[in-house]
């Protein structure tokens, strides 16, 4: 008697997947939206530069003609969101758009090697990631690079299986949109050419791909190097910038001892990231399987290694170098890439311990991938200090310092509703421009310090209030004298107001 063979489990509709996971993501980032604030990854000044682009649209050339340190697309987004969207919001609105949608390539890629069931559980890791929460709803550029750089490598990921040139332009045309908004994007124009040579048995075919790719990912960063050699004599100006301002930053975090303790936290930072943000036990397995895919399946070891690469170049940087400073969010285009790989993580869990092991390690997974995030976010949401301020950038709630908006309802309240003007003091750790960020006056009503002509305004305006920080540049100007409640510069004086928290300090001036 003949036995009924099984017929193939049907894929459900791809449509319907990618609509379940839009959604999944979408949730969860929807309830954090409306408390978040726009606090890391440069946020706030890229909000200011978007405003001011926006005030006189034009083509950014290069680090001065408006973009300074930043990818100058980012810029035009944000400037376009300003049209329709406030300034608190309109960057926070456009991470979110390009973080939800970063699912479908997240799946797409994922589906591609290993399956619907794959990618749909790659996808609900991704949806629930808590440091993915937090930067598809302030205004940094994470988010929306890493949506860029998901879709170079599922379109990549086409073409070398399908041998077509089609996916390969999608895949460059894609990678010059991520170059122009982060330049940690910039690394894989020479990593992902490369890939070709490796792995394909036809050298010819090899060669031609990985010749056609890195021609066509050059077109924006010869672009960009051009402006900046017109206008700083130097191609990579915004570049050099960056690397001497970590240099500059661990030179003033180390020295003596404490440069063993960065050497160590740049070691392990960039798996300690995914270990804490994904969960142990989702990166545990997306770790796994990257292993048994290097040892099985030749033809994803260029995926494998578009994550171990940066991630060696940057620890041999913090470890070894001392360069360069790690934060999390530089982490995330290669802790995503853990993703793909957990379901064959499982699999080979299954394979070792038994389906029984399989069940329970996949169930632990899961609860901690729901539980730590939640947790998280509720232990640093409008809590400060101690570790609550180490793990905020990767919780997924971003909330400023409570004094510095206690600070920022006063002044809204007593100068912006009143039509009055104030004076902020410079802040080494950019407290000065959150709080200038939040109130929302014009330029005019605001004596900042960090703008030129200060000490003139001061003295001539004689704004009404006064902001001044614990360990600010305020106080260390030989004309400013703080004589207990009493602060003066030059001939202004200003007198403390009380019911303010350290390092926060209002002054109303004295008649």
């Amino acid at each position: 008697m003949l036995s009924a063979v099984p017929e193939p489990e049907r894929e459900p509709s791809p449509r319907l997947l990618l609509g379940l996971l839009i959604v999944a993501a979408l949730v969860p980032r929807l309830v954090v939206f409306p408390v978040n604030e726009n606090l890391y990854g440069d946020a706030v000044a890229r909000t200011e530069l978007a405003e001011r682009w926006l005030q006189a649209p034009h083509f950014i050339r290069s680090f001065k003609d408006g973009a300074l340190q930043f990818g100058p697309l980012h810029l035009y987004m944000v400037g376009a969101a300003l049209k329709v969207i406030d300034r608190e919001h309109a960057g926070r609105a456009v991470s979110l758009l390009f973080g939800v949608l970063s699912v479908v390539p997240l799946f797409a890629l994922t589906r591609r090697y290993f399956g619907w069931r794959a990618g749909l559980w790659a996808g609900l890791a991704f949806c629930v990631w808590g440091m993915h929460l937090q930067m598809s709803t302030t205004a940094a550029s994470e988010a929306v690079a890493l949506f860029f750089m998901l879709s170079v490598f599922a379109l990549f990921s086409q073409a070398l299986e399908e041998s077509r040139f089609g996916p390969l332009f999608g895949a460059a045309v894609v990678l010059n949109l991520a170059c122009a908004l982060r330049y940690d994007a910039w690394m894989y124009i020479p990593l992902l050419a490369v890939m070709p040579l490796l792995w394909r048995g036809d050298k010819v075919a090899g060669v031609t791909m990985a010749v056609s790719f890195g021609l066509l990912c050059l077109p924006f960063p010869l672009l960009w190097m051009q402006g900046n050699e017109l206008a700083h004599g130097d191609p990579l100006y915004p570049i050099k910038y960056i690397d001497e301002f970590h240099k500059n930053w661990v030179a003033s975090s180390g020295g003596g001892g404490k440069d063993w303790w960065l050497r160590a936290q740049g070691l392990g930072f960039w798996p300690g990231t995914a270990l804490f943000t994904l969960t142990p036990g989702v990166a545990l397995l997306g770790m796994a399987g990257m292993v048994k895919a290097w040892r099985e399946r030749p033809e994803l070891r260029w995926l494998v290694l578009a994550a171990l690469v940066p991630t060696a170049y940057y620890t041999f940087r913090a470890a070894v170098l001392l360069d360069f400073m790690p934060l999390g969010r530089f982490t995330v285009t290669q802790v995503v890439l853990v993703l793909p790989f957990v379901a064959l993580g499982l699999k080979a869990c299954v394979g070792a311990w038994g389906a029984g092991a399989g069940k329970a390690v996949a169930g632990t997974s899961l609860a901690l991938a729901v539980t730590m995030p939640v947790a998280l976010g509720l232990s640093t949401f409008r809590v400060d200090g101690s570790w609550r301020d180490s793990l905020r950038p990767v919780s997924p709630t971003s909330t400023n310092p409570q004094p510095v908006m206690q600070a920022v309802r006063f002044i809204e309240a007593e100068v912006a509703e009143k039509g009055k003007a104030f004076v902020l003091d410079s802040d080494d750790r950019y407290m000065d421009l959150q709080l200038g960020f939040f109130v929302g006056l014009p330029e005019a009503r605001m004596v900042r310090m960090r703008w030129g002509g200060f000490r003139q305004r001061v003295e001539t305006e004689r704004p009404e209030y006064l902001v001044r920080f614990e360990q600010g540049a305020l106080a260390r100007e030989p004309w400013v004298k703080l004589e207990g409640r009493t602060l003066r510069l030059g001939d202004v004086t200003y007198e403390e107001v009380d019911g303010f928290s350290a390092p926060v300090h209002v002054y109303r001036l004295r008649p």
